[in-house]
């Protein structure tokens, strides 16, 4: 079980032991990272001392890695173009990072298309599914589910033969694979957490993980739909923050979560205010 501590530890003593998380010598690979939680997470990589690769179908990927350069004078970044749905997109992206880096050890597969995609659809009249664009709904099964697959195909090889690496996949939460008129990204996300499963007992034995991060609910982002935002105001509710994820994926990428394997993880669900160790178990 988890033991708790007798005395209580000041937020500031907490954030220390993040902010004492180093990944020094370890390049990361970001999917989606031209904005919102995807850039979030980059820029805490980024922070702790990785070198980092923001990858993004969005040419603004190179405003996003300027401005990091910019904020982390001396840090090693680099912008990458890449639509994930394309294998050779995912092929030549590792490589690249391989080639600019030397190596691979942490990859983010947080890129995809939501909701708000499907609304946009030409073909979409509605949310139920047979009221979708058939080509939108293929595209997000694509980009989600095969991006994944092809980015975690091209680089788990590289992090078996150096006997260490994190591969962490964004997903969602039980409630929203569920939900009706939210099809396919319910399905898409349900189908990731599967690939999570399956790939962390492949990975068995490796040094090398494979676990899913959910921030815990809508995020402040163009990812949620109008009709989304809306729904969460009338409810009383709040978008959650950006950043949202950031302390429990600088936890699963350092060395102390090595035996982590097949798990899931809650941004929301992250206490600062408690010991690493009792966060994680939160």
């Amino acid at each position: 079980g988890v033991q708790t501590c007798a005395l209580p530890i000041s937020l500031k003593t907490a954030r220390a032991a993040i902010d004492d998380i180093r990944l020094d010598g370890k390049t990361a690979l970001v999917t989606g990272a031209a904005a919102g939680l995807g850039q979030a997470m980059a820029l805490s990589l980024l922070a702790a001392g990785a070198k980092v690769v923001f990858a993004d179908i969005n040419p603004k990927v190179a405003d996003a890695a300027n401005a990091a350069l910019q904020a982390h004078p001396g840090a090693h970044v680099h912008a990458l173009l890449c639509d994930v749905s394309v294998r050779q997109d995912c092929a030549r992206v590792v490589q690249s990072t391989i080639d600019r880096f030397g190596g691979l050890d942490i990859v983010v597969n947080n890129a995809g298309k939501g909701p708000a995609f499907m609304e946009r659809a030409q073909r979409t009249s509605g949310p139920r599914f047979w009221e979708s664009d058939p080509d939108a709904w293929a595209q997000v099964i694509e980009t989600n589910v095969c991006g994944a697959y092809f980015v975690a195909h091209y680089a788990a090889p590289i992090m078996i033969a150096r006997g260490w690496g994190r591969i962490v996949n964004v997903t969602t939460s039980l409630a929203t694979m569920q939900r009706g008129a939210n099809s396919p990204y319910g399905v898409s996300k349900a189908a990731i957490e599967a690939e999570t499963m399956i790939w962390a007992k492949d990975l068995s034995g490796t040094g090398v993980t494979c676990n899913s991060l959910i921030p815990g609910g809508a995020v402040d982002t163009e990812f949620v739909s109008p009709a989304m935002r809306a729904a969460t105001a009338s409810d009383g509710r709040k978008l959650l923050p950006v950043d949202i994820m950031n302390d429990a994926l600088l936890w699963l990428a350092s060395p102390l979560a090595d035996n982590i394997n097949g798990a899931r993880y809650v941004g929301k669900n992250w206490a600062p205010s408690l010991p690493l160790e009792e966060s994680a178990a939160q």
